[in-house]
């Protein structure tokens, strides 16, 4: 199938993030659909602007991108019924992204393409009431959507080779590193990974092995250097296979392995410690520290991905 005009459906953070990198492909149109007035091009300017302040986009070129990105309000434009793909991006509510898409699937062409970016839930239960459910697919970008280079293209029950392939394609085309998840499960690839790393860090300040800093600090300066260049599955063959083994058969037995969240981690959402938001989670945080955080990741991953 031939892509031209994509949809990203809903405005927000990462709406806006993901129709700027498709709008990086002058061959496509995007289209962005908000039930509310929203200005995406204001909210894109902001959040490239340390691409443009490293040199790795000019002005110029981040005007270039907004002038294909056409935004409506109104659930029957043409921008939605000649949509040849679609990401929604609403928010993380089963009914709101069921109903959107029933929406959709009574606007859009027959054999017009279905992503949800969703992080968490199933394509597989968001798709149940459609009638063309092979053309569905989830695509998951990772926060924040215009930097991180990583979409989990995830079939669900139902969807074709076909359709994730194409999906596949359309996001390499924009220089996206997309990786497909062949089966539906909770949290698809990365963040089964990711969060079995987190239950044993907490763990860890839960039974007061280390306190919160120092497991940060451990993963910062330890194995986290290597992981951009050396993945788990191609440590454990460098290493080998034997030696993984032998490790596993020794410590595997006293890592955490609860099916519950953390006591510690309900203890400190109960107390209204959520972290940045509220000056506490597991270390206290000033307005000023939570703001130089969030700046730093984005330099980080600009440094790390462009090398400025």
């Amino acid at each position: 199938m031939d892509i031209k005009n994509i949809l990203i459906c809903g405005g927000g953070m990462m709406g806006k993030n993901i129709a700027f990198v498709f709008a990086s492909n002058p061959d496509y149109q995007i289209g962005v659909y908000d039930l509310y007035p929203t200005d995406v091009y204001a909210g894109i300017r902001t959040n490239t602007r340390q691409l443009v302040e490293h040199g790795i986009l000019t002005e110029a070129d981040v005007e270039d991108r907004l002038s294909r990105i056409a935004f409506t309000t109104d659930m029957d434009s043409e921008i939605v019924s000649n949509a040849d793909l679609v990401i929604e991006a609403v928010f993380e509510d089963m009914k709101i992204k069921r109903e959107t898409f029933a929406k959709l699937e009574a606007r859009c062409r027959p054999d017009t393409i279905f992503c949800t970016n969703s992080s968490v839930m199933s394509p597989s239960e968001i798709s149940a009431e459609l009638k063309h459910r092979e053309r569905f697919v989830g695509t998951h970008f990772w926060n924040p959507g215009h930097l991180i280079p990583l979409v989990e293209v995830v079939k669900s029950d139902a969807s074709s080779d076909e359709t994730a392939q194409t999906v596949m394609d359309v996001l390499a085309s924009v220089g996206k590193e997309p990786v497909l998840c062949k089966k539906d499960v909770p949290g698809f690839i990365a963040n089964r990974m990711q969060h079995a790393l987190w239950r044993e860090a907490i763990s860890i300040v839960e039974h007061g092995i280390a306190d919160a800093a120092t497991v940060d600090k451990a993963v910062k300066y330890a194995f986290g250097l290597r992981l951009p260049q050396l993945g788990p599955m191609e440590n454990a063959d460098m290493v080998g296979t034997d030696l993984t083994y032998n490790i596993h058969d020794y410590i595997l037995k006293d890592l955490e392995d609860s099916h519950e969240p953390s006591p510690l981690l309900k203890q400190l959402r109960d107390q209204g410690k959520i972290g940045f938001k509220t000056g506490e989670g597991f270390q206290k945080w000033t307005p000023e520290q939570a703001a130089a955080s969030n700046a730093a990741l984005n330099e980080y991953l600009i440094r790390m991905l462009y090398g400025k």
